[in-house]
């Protein structure tokens, strides 16, 4: 039993990775990144990760001796802060809609609440902690000092310094004794045991599963409770011989009060030497695995055992796991991305975020009003009228985002449009219906008559048959639409049946199945350039279907086939109305010399865009 206990201590295989328990989490931290786990309050993993990008001047200072130690003590900080309130971002209410004082926040200053508090928070503790930590242990030994008789103080001059180490270590466990008593630094301190088995055990190389890693201690001889207990050793022993030198050697202050604030400031002023000598004390120790070496550990690992850890259940431990998990990925492959938390936020500030994004992945900016607007349910032009987004509809605008990042086009992801009047399914069996195309659904429900038979050709999604057919309910017209597609068809009649109209569907290469002959004809074909193809829009180019794109070599393939072919389909007086891409206007009616009346039709760019033609 006790060569498996041995083994079980020995390491098989050291890490660089380090970490620190956060709200709900664990963030771990390793050669290139950092990782952050946090339960959110669904019950769901969240991961956020960062690349550590550290300047030139920073990477230089942390190679020089004593340096260091207050570069890293100051990095540490600041990460550690920026940390804990991203973690604490994880928890933003998700139903309230927010008091006016965080809504002025958000609307003045595109700042939340939770990050204001947080600063607030931060420079309160920092106060707190001078005043705890150096302002009370030096009040309370001067007192003790002023109660020894004047003529007998030059012979207590050393109980000076040993009153202020004695109060500076029982402040230091009184206060890590009391803030025990807080059910969340308890949920904290059990966190930060997660992390220490989660690091033991890769260490130890057992299995990185909650059941395994929770038979690993929750001691680890690199936690930061030992540095702080070394800090607090040579804070004391610096505090005292420097104190000493400076009233001995330099000059004595008789006033008490003007002596108090003397060496108040010196302890101010040999912070960064005490985080330096620190720093250096700890590597050197970290070096070693002897019983010397132990006891200068042993205090701070007895204050992990009996205050700063406490033993977590399977699902921290789980937390913590993915966090290692992550780190350990990132380090091994630079070209991971980073992520970050779903939480709420000011909706100005995180729709500016997007939008870059986008920008930088050739991906118009508009999208993202778009998205943001379906998500909060608002027009594109109220969204400075909201605030703030709850994390619930920040998770929605991610999860879109993400997937148009890819290329997806937008609407496709939506899964429908609105399309004049009418809610259009979309996917990838047709094109995504355009706005301009509105104008052509429009031209035909003014020209149409009562009892009108209209056909809708190359009807993709059906949009324009769908759209006419509510549009023209009242008048008793007859819609049939056309498309050699038979996916095509089956999204268009999925799309009659969504909006409750009645079209007759027909699968047919133009109009070799098409029968009977109708008052009015329209048609927005393929005319996009073979040529062309390669060169536009990826998200058209890759994901909306090649056959209802390509348009022939000039583009106007169609348009020909239309020609020979729409005399036999249509009424007497019919008219035929088509969409055309820019410039393609006058070589289509070229292409219909034998017309009664055409006119050429522009769309609100100003650009000729439909072509109306009446036999």
């Amino acid at each position: 039993m006790a060569e498996k206990e041995k083994k079980q201590k020995t390491k098989k295989c050291g890490t660089y990775i380090g970490g620190q328990a956060v709200l709900e989490g664990v963030m771990m931290m390793g050669k290139t990144c950092m990782a952050t786990a946090v339960r959110d309050p669904n019950g769901e993993v969240q991961i956020e990760t960062k690349r550590l990008n550290k300047s030139a001047g920073v990477k230089r200072a942390s190679k020089i001796p004593f340096v260091r130690g207050v570069v890293n003590l100051i990095s540490s900080l600041v990460l550690g802060t920026k940390t804990l309130m991203r973690s604490a971002a994880v928890y933003g209410d998700d139903e309230e809609e927010g008091g006016k004082f965080q809504k002025w926040l958000a609307e003045k200053f595109k700042v939340s609440a939770m990050d204001v508090l947080a600063w607030i928070s931060t420079f309160l503790g920092v106060v707190l902690a001078l005043g705890i930590f150096i302002f009370l242990p030096r009040f309370l030994s001067d007192i003790i000092m002023g109660l020894i008789p004047e003529q007998s103080a030059a012979d207590f001059k050393w109980l000076e310094f040993v009153l202020l180490g004695v109060f500076k270590l029982a402040i230091f466990v009184a206060y890590l004794g009391i803030i025990l008593l807080l059910k969340d630094i308890r949920r904290l301190y059990q966190y930060h045991g997660a992390e220490h088995k989660t690091i033991n055990a890769y260490e130890r190389g057992v299995e990185l599963t909650p059941a395994k890693v929770k038979e690993c201690s929750r001691i680890h001889d690199r936690c930061g409770t030992s540095f702080l207990f070394i800090v607090l050793f040579v804070n004391i022993v610096i505090i005292s011989l420097v104190t000493w030198a400076f009233h001995q050697y330099v000059f004595t202050v008789d006033n008490s009060v003007a002596k108090f604030f003397i060496n108040l400031g010196i302890e101010l002023v040999l912070l960064p030497l005490i985080a330096g000598v620190s720093y250096e004390i700890l590597k050197f120790l970290a070096k070693f695995d002897n019983k010397f070496v132990a006891i200068f550990k042993a205090p701070g690992m007895l204050l992990q055992k009996t205050m700063t850890t406490r033993e977590p259940d399977e699902d921290m431990i789980e937390v913590a796991i993915a966090a290692f998990n992550k780190v350990l990925e990132m380090d091994a492959d630079q070209s991971i991305p980073e992520t970050s938390f779903v939480t709420g936020g000011v909706t100005a500030k995180m729709l500016e975020e997007t939008k870059k994004r986008f920008a930088e992945n050739g991906i118009d900016e508009s999208d993202a009003e778009w998205i943001f607007s379906i998500v909060l349910g608002a027009k594109r032009s109220e969204l400075d009228d909201i605030p703030t987004i709850k994390p619930s509809e920040s998770k929605k605008i991610r999860e879109i985002a993400a997937e148009r990042l890819t290329g997806r086009p937008l609407w496709y992801i939506i899964g429908d449009t609105e399309f004049y009047g009418c809610t259009i399914k979309v996917d990838e069996r047709a094109l995504i219906p355009r706005p301009e195309t509105e104008l052509l659904a429009e031209s035909v429900v003014k020209s149409a008559e009562k009892g009108d038979k209209i056909l809708d050709m190359c009807t993709g999604s059906g949009c324009i048959a769908v759209s006419v057919a509510k549009a023209l309910a009242d008048k008793g017209v007859s819609v049939t639409a056309a498309d050699l597609s038979d996916a095509a068809i089956m999204l268009a009649k999925e799309n009659a049946e969504l909006n409750g109209v009645s079209v007759s569907f027909v699968q047919s290469d133009m109009f070799t199945n098409v029968r009977g002959r109708f008052n009015i004809i329209v048609c927005n074909p393929p005319y996009i350039k073979s040529g062309e193809i390669p060169y536009i829009q990826k998200e058209v180019r890759e994901y909306e279907p090649r056959v209802a794109l390509d348009g022939g070599e000039d583009g106007l393939e169609f348009y020909r086939r239309i020609a020979a072919d729409v005399k036999s389909y249509l009424a007497k007086d019919g008219m035929l109305i088509m969409e055309c891409g820019e410039g393609q206007a006058n070589d289509i009616l070229q292409i219909f010399p034998k017309r009664d009346y055409a006119i050429v039709l522009k769309d609100l760019s100003g650009v000729d865009r439909f072509v109306k033609i009446v036999f």
